[in-house]
């Protein structure tokens, strides 16, 4: 990648270029998402259905929600990546895992603007500014680890069996539900009453960790678990480990299957 750093550099240009051609506003469309899904939710689950005393529940919401969304757009914007990039593949000689790298370092740039217009307002609320801040950057890069050895294997699997994408699609929204977005776990009551519910939940949902992390050092304004770290290096460099074997085996008929 340091070998073909132009190349890359002009995939992610390519890609936000193409993100905001004709938008007045560009990245700001991308905080409008967060806050109405944060207004959404924080009505049925902070309002109608309410179950758990969570104070400051929209700030609660929105670290969740923006966690989880980058997570998301990244593995449904890089699944077809390969797809859309064919001529490029079958035209030129370069690592292939510069394409969905390029897509997933893009939803990297619009996660990072939301983080930097919401990080402000949420630690005024919650007056949470402390030292656990310069954990933050650690847990980005780990998150976009995470999330860059997840989106190869999407991207590659997709270009040879083209139902990748809509199983993804239809596999997203329930484990959205699972994930601790709405709810801290603790003080659910069917946790409390089987705790393995809460490990399961927790420890078998790889996001999870990382939703429950970066709340700590923005929500809670405090260094998340030592487990919780571990877990999310752990899963960065697994995933990242099978995710670049994963698309160096299945690369080299890349050019005649797209």
């Amino acid at each position: 990648m340091v070998r073909y750093r132009y190349l890359f550099s002009q995939l992610v240009r390519r890609e936000l270029r193409k993100k905001y051609k004709g938008s007045a506003f560009g990245v700001l469309w991308y905080l409008v998402n967060p806050i109405v899904l944060m207004g959404a939710y924080w009505f049925m689950f902070g309002v109608v259905y309410k179950r758990q005393q969570i104070p400051d529940y929209p700030i609660f919401l929105m670290v969740g929600i923006v966690v989880w969304t980058f997570f998301q757009q990244s593995l449904l914007s890089a699944a077809p990546s390969l797809l859309d990039q064919s001529g490029l593949v079958r035209k030129a000689r370069f690592p292939r895992e510069a394409i969905p790298g390029a897509t997933v370092t893009v939803q990297l740039v619009i996660f990072s603007a939301v983080v930097v217009l919401f990080l402000p307002v949420a630690l005024a609320i919650r007056g949470t500014l402390s030292p656990a801040l310069l954990l933050l950057p650690v847990l980005i890069v780990l998150l976009y680890g995470f999330v860059l050895g997840c989106s190869m294997i999407a991207a590659i699997l997709h270009a040879y069996f083209r139902d990748v994408e809509p199983i993804l699609t239809a596999a997203l929204l329930p484990w959205f539900f699972v994930s601790p977005i709405f709810f801290e776990l603790k003080t659910l009551g069917p946790v409390q009453a089987h705790p393995w519910l809460g490990t399961v939940l927790n420890w078998l949902n790889p996001i999870a960790p990382f939703i429950n992390a970066f709340r700590s050092v923005v929500y809670g304004g405090t260094a998340p678990e030592w487990g919780q770290l571990l877990y999310a290096l752990a899963a960065a460099t697994i995933a990242l480990l099978i995710g670049s074997s994963v698309f160096r085996r299945m690369q080299g008929e890349l050019a005649v299957v797209l």
